[in-house]
């Protein structure tokens, strides 16, 4: 079985990774639609990894 993590981005890192994780986003596809404010509340991910996910083309609320 694949690990759900390894469908982010790897340069996320380990901190936003287990944030998105724990708040059950597994994929980008899962972040799809995902409000950036929420997104940036959860301890661990900070603007960096919100950068990341818009350079993967993920679509964010504002």
């Amino acid at each position: 079985m694949s690990d759900p993590v390894a469908q982010l981005p790897t340069n996320l890192g380990r901190p936003a990774t287990r944030a998105f994780e724990a708040a059950g986003y597994r994929s980008l596809a899962d972040l799809e639609g995902a409000s950036e404010q929420e997104l940036l509340a959860l301890h661990g991910v900070g603007p960096r990894a919100i950068k990341i996910l818009r350079e993967r083309g993920v679509a964010l609320a504002p």
